[in-house]
C-alpha cells in the first residue's frame, strides 16, 4: 500500500481525511476540508490477541512479540462481516483464526473461544444464512504438524468443514464434514465459494506419497441449518466438477462490472492505478473480488475490502484509508450522501489493516504484523465514529 498516498491525491471528490498519515517521505498529505481525529482514548482503542483472549494496548507495536508464522497458523482476524441490517440488529462478527468468534454489538465486544475446534485448524470464509454466521475450518498439510497424527488420519469426524456459530448459546458446531462431500480418505475442504444457490469447493486429499486436489459442488436438499454431519450424506446433493469450474466460481471480475454503489463510493479513484476490492453484502454470501487491471502499470496493486449494508457502504484499504457513504444506524446521511474518506491511525512499518466491520456507529478494523505469507502480532482497532465523524460533519 505504499503507493496509496499518491492514489489519494488524484481523487476528484471532496475528501475528509482524519488523522492524515504521512507518505514514505514523511510529508503530510494535503487535503481540503481536512478533519483531524484526536489520537486519544476517547475516540479509539487498540486491542491485540494473546493465545487465549484479546487485551487492550496503547499501540500495536507494544503488544507482546509473536513469532512470525504462516498466516494459516496465526491468531488473527481471518474474515469479518456485518449481519444484515435491521431496525434492531447492529451486530457484526469476525472469525479469529486459531481462537474463536468475535461478536460486536455497538461498542460491546464478545469473544467465544473454542479450544477443540480452533486450536489446530485454519478458520475463515465467514458467510451468513438467514443472518446466522457460517464459516469453514481445515488443516493445512503444508504447515500443520498435527495432520500426520495417525488418529487424525483414521478419524473421519476430525475432518471438519462447514461450521455454524450460535450467537445466543455462544458455541460453534459442525454442519458438514469433508467426508460428507467425498469418499476419498483423509480429505480436507480447503476453500469454497457460495453464491446463495450452490457451494463450490476445493478438496485436498493427503497421503504419504502425494497430495491431490479435486473439486465438487453441492446443494442442500433440506434447509442447511437443519443438517448435521450425521445426516448430511442423505441431505445434500454432491456433484464432481473440475478446476476450471472452481476457478470460474472464484474468478476476479473486471471493476467496470462492480456494483454501482462501490463505483460511487470510489468515484474519485484514478482508474489508471491497479487495485482489487473484495465486496461483501452485509449478512450475505461469499465476497466477490473486482479488479482494476492496468496494462503495463508499474504501480503496486492496491487491496481493499468493502461492505454493502442497507443504509451505508464502506471500503477499507490496507494503509488504513476508509471510504464511507450513507447513514449509519440511527444517524443522518453524511455530507448529503457524498463519500467521506477517513484516515485511520498510522500503523508501524510492516503492519497492515485487513478486514473490518461497522457495528452501529463503532468501527472495528483488523490489523496485523505481516511479511510475505507470515503473520506476527495481530489485533483490532475500535473507533467511535460518533466522535470522529458525526460531531464534525453535517
Amino acid at each position: 500500500m505504499k503507493k496509496f498516498t499518491r492514489f489519494l491525491l488524484t481523487a476528484v471528490f471532496p475528501l475528509c481525511l482524519a488523522g492524515c498519515k504521512k507518505s514514505p517521505q514523511n510529508a503530510n498529505i494535503p487535503a481540503q476540508n481536512a478533519v483531524s481525529v484526536e489520537i486519544t482514548k476517547k475516540n479509539h482503542s487498540w486491542f491485540y490477541f494473546s493465545n487465549l483472549t484479546f487485551n487492550q494496548i496503547d499501540k500495536p507495536q507494544h503488544a507482546p512479540a509473536q513469532a512470525l508464522k504462516p498466516w494459516t497458523e496465526t491468531i488473527r482476524i481471518s474474515s469479518a462481516n456485518n449481519s444484515a441490517e435491521t431496525n434492531d440488529n447492529i451486530t457484526a462478527f469476525a472469525i479469529v483464526n486459531r481462537l474463536g468468534v468475535l461478536k460486536f454489538n455497538g461498542d460491546e465486544i464478545f469473544l467465544s473461544p473454542d479450544v477443540t475446534l480452533f486450536t489446530d485448524r485454519t478458520a475463515g470464509n465467514l458467510v451468513f444464512m438467514g443472518n446466522v454466521p457460517l464459516f469453514s475450518v481445515y488443516k493445512s498439510s503444508f504447515f500443520n504438524d498435527t495432520i500426520v497424527d495417525p488418529n487424525y488420519k483414521n478419524d473421519d469426524s476430525a475432518h471438519l468443514f462447514l461450521v455454524q456459530f450460535d450467537s445466543t448459546a455462544k458455541i460453534s458446531y459442525p454442519l458438514i464434514n469433508s467426508n460428507n462431500l467425498t469418499t476419498k480418505k483423509n480429505s480436507e475442504v480447503t476453500d469454497f465459494y457460495w453464491n446463495g444457490r450452490e457451494w463450490c469447493c476445493s478438496v485436498k486429499t493427503i497421503s504419504d506419497t502425494k497430495n491431490e486436489f479435486s473439486y465438487i459442488k453441492f446443494k442442500p436438499q433440506i434447509p442447511l441449518l437443519a443438517i448435521s454431519p450425521s445426516t448430511a450424506n442423505e441431505s445434500i446433493h454432491v456433484e464432481e466438477t473440475d478446476v476450471d469450474f472452481f476457478r470460474e466460481c472464484k474468478k476476479q471480475i473486471d471493476y467496470k462490472d462492480a456494483p454501482d454503489r462501490i463505483k460511487k463510493l470510489l468515484a474519485g479513484f484514478d482508474t489508471k492505478l491497479p487495485f482489487s476490492i473484495a465486496v461483501k453484502n452485509a449478512g450475505g454470501f461469499s465476497p466477490r473480488i473486482y479488479e482494476n487491471t492496468v496494462r503495463n502499470s508499474k504501480e503496486k496493486e492496491l487491496h481493499a475490502t468493502a461492505i454493502l449494508s442497507q443504509s451505508w457502504s464502506a471500503a477499507l484499504f490496507e494503509d488504513g484509508t476508509l471510504f464511507l457513504e450513507g447513514a449509519l444506524p440511527g444517524r443522518h446521511i453524511l455530507r448529503s450522501g457524498m463519500p467521506v474518506a477517513i484516515r485511520l491511525p498510522k500503523l508501524p512499518v510492516g503492519y497492515v489493516y485487513s478486514d473490518f466491520v461497522i457495528s452501529g456507529t463503532t468501527l472495528y478494523a483488523a490489523w496485523e504484523e505481516s511479511t510475505f505469507y507470515k503473520t506476527g502480532r495481530a489485533g483490532f482497532l475500535q473507533v467511535n465514529l460518533d466522535r470522529t465523524l458525526y460531531s464534525r460533519l453535517i
